[in-house]
């Protein structure tokens, strides 16, 4: 394993190390049916979910035909603070693939959540020490795919981008890493999209259907570090 500094992996939070599909789609569909429209299934939702809570909102709102509203965003964060942590759970194996990730590199979160709710979240599952920073999705830089905050995380951890691994459920993952230049692993598990749910597109890329399989991806990503003279 060796020494951890200059070595950082980031995840993604929903659909990456928290199931929370069920409370966002009660919370999406408390307020679809507050502004009288129909509630949408947990699959269209959580479809919708990974470019912060303004953009599922606006989603939201159309698919169920209703007119975007200035207000709504500020309501859906109310009623989700109260759904937060009512169905939410880690996924299983992903605390003991934290863990090894710890073993081996510095272990940060990168969400386009806001931290609010994120650091709620984390508290609530006692995921919280697992992470040596966490950056949310309303920080001082933009949200995911820009790779801004990855590349501040990175510094932050004295990392190379042959020493850093994105680990995330969708293609704004992908494509953050690919802006960032780092390699990524992608998890099917999750919420997913269907353009993952096939093999990697490059050498670049790991994808994996459950979390028990992170720790052979992060072993063999830093073995190859080592063999490549980046360890």
């Amino acid at each position: 394993m060796g020494d951890i500094h200059g070595r950082l992996i980031a995840f993604d939070l929903d659909g990456t190390v928290i199931d929370s599909r069920r409370d966002l789609t009660n919370s999406a569909n408390e307020l679809v049916l507050e502004l009288g429209g129909e509630p949408l299934s947990e699959a269209a939702v959580a479809g919708m979910v990974g470019e912060g809570a303004a953009l599922l909102v606006r989603r939201v709102l159309a698919a169920a035909g209703l007119p975007d509203q200035p207000e709504a965003l500020a309501r859906f964060l109310d009623i989700y603070d109260t759904r937060l942590l009512q169905h939410t759970v880690p996924y299983e194996g992903i605390v003991d693939a934290l863990q090894v990730a710890r073993a081996y590199a510095r272990v940060t979160l990168l969400t386009n959540k806001p931290l609010h709710a994120t650091s709620r979240i984390l508290d609530g599952l006692g995921l919280a020490a697992l992470f040596d920073e966490v950056i949310g999705g309303d920080g001082p830089y933009p949200r995911k795919p820009d790779p801004s905050s990855l590349l501040a995380m990175m510094t932050r951890a004295g990392a190379t981008p042959e020493r850093t691994l994105l680990v995330g459920d969708s293609a704004i993952d992908r494509d953050t890493a690919r802006r960032a230049g780092v390699r990524c692993c992608l998890v099917s598990y999750g919420f997913g999209r269907p353009t993952l749910d096939r093999a990697p597109e490059s050498d670049a890329e790991w994808t994996i259907a459950e979390a028990a399989r992170l720790p052979e991806v992060i072993e063999a990503f830093y073995g190859s570090c080592a063999r490549n003279g980046s360890s």
